[in-house]
């Protein structure tokens, strides 16, 4: 409970300052602070519900003692009882994690129903971050919908430009349907998207997502959604071996050239850069995890296991940045300068655009104007 002497001080807040003033000051506290000034008065509780209510976030941990998601739907009805903040609700973080062998796939079902509700209400929300955990991990017979299909299904969001959608994934989950291209059709502003579990085909209007500018999901998903979309940063997810002949050149076919790959979040091999420098040529930074345990020599130690990636920096035109800080090499992070320093000049050579390099250590090298590695 707030003191008697902050309470006044609020009050005197309350008579002296003008709604927008309060706005300003009050932004920058926490929810919790927030919380106990919206219960000084009606006036701040105005002022601070509406800044508590801009962003959402919810996690709920599963359980078999608590097999529904209570924070999720609290939350989703306090929505509903309150439809003069719909429009200030800006953007809406929904985590659910724990493990389906003890849950009840109907009723985590019908809380995602009952989520969508609410969901549909805000349509001036900008941004949505959807992870559902288990919800999606066990089929419910004669109901055949994605966990994050249920709770979108019949939302528009006009202004979302950024969108982060999925669930834990395992062969027997239920697959996405013709819902999401459905969804995705119905967001024209959406400028990030994210799919974490889409693995499946999609037909998706070619007129949907014309301001995409990033995208991170499976290989197979960015074959269909590239193509003719002005995406310019790419973050890939799986295996390497998802990355094959027939969509890698589909990813090259977007509107505005593709500067930025990432590839941190799977094991890659050299031969694979090999093969997006042959089709994703205007790649200008590279992100890279690489899986050097299968491809090089064990007799061979550090970091001067890297010289063999001259000749596949070679084939990239246009690389600035090339950043191997999730590599492992050793199972160690420590940095060799003399080692790494070698390793610039000689990259520089057989890539003559690269300006920046990240090293396994974290250590970063720049190109300076005199043409030193600094």
């Amino acid at each position: 409970m707030s003191s008697p002497t902050i309470t006044s001080r609020h009050r005197a807040l309350d008579l002296s300052l003008p709604n927008e003033t309060l706005a300003a000051i009050f932004d920058d506290l926490a929810p919790p602070t927030l919380a106990d000034i919206a219960c000084v008065s009606r006036r701040f509780n105005g002022v601070a519900e509406r800044i508590l209510y801009s962003y959402i976030n919810i996690t709920d941990l599963l359980s078999e003692s608590s097999p529904i998601p209570a924070k999720t739907l609290r939350c989703c009805q306090s929505i509903l009882e309150r439809p003069h903040l719909v429009e200030t609700i800006k953007r809406l973080q929904i985590r659910w994690q724990g493990d389906f062998r003890t849950l009840s796939p109907q009723k985590l079902a019908d809380a995602c129903s009952e989520a969508g509700i609410a969901l549909q209400s805000l349509t001036f929300l900008e941004a949505l971050d959807i992870f559902l955990g288990p919800a999606n991990l066990a089929v419910i017979p004669f109901q055949p919908i994605h966990a994050v299909e249920r709770m979108v299904q019949r939302c528009q969001f006009p202004y979302l430009r950024y969108c982060s959608l999925g669930a834990e994934w395992a062969k027997g989950g239920q697959p996405y349907t013709d819902i999401l291209p459905a969804f995705l059709a119905l967001v024209p502003s959406l400028r990030r998207l994210k799919l974490s579990d889409h693995h499946t085909t999609m037909m998706l209007p070619p007129d949907a997502l014309p301001a995409l500018s990033y995208f991170r999901g499976s290989p197979e998903t960015a074959a269909i959604l590239l193509p003719g979309r002005p995406v310019q940063y790419l973050a890939l997810i799986g295996q390497d071996s998802d990355v094959n002949r027939e969509n890698l050149p589909k990813m090259a076919h977007t509107s505005v050239p593709l500067r930025s790959l990432d590839l941190s979040a799977m094991q890659v091999r050299p031969m694979l850069l090999r093969n997006i420098s042959s089709h994703l040529s205007t790649i200008e930074s590279l992100k890279v995890r690489l899986a050097l345990r299968h491809t090089l020599h064990y007799a061979m130690s550090g970091i001067t296991l890297l010289a063999g990636l001259s000749s596949v920096l070679s084939e990239f035109r246009h690389l600035v940045c090339f950043d191997l800080s999730p590599t492992e090499i050793d199972g160690t992070k420590q940095a060799n300068f003399a080692e790494e320093a070698s390793l610039c000049v000689e990259w520089s050579r057989a890539c003559p655009t690269l300006k920046r390099i990240v090293f396994p250590s974290g250590t970063e090298w720049q190109l300076g104007e005199d043409g030193t590695w600094v």
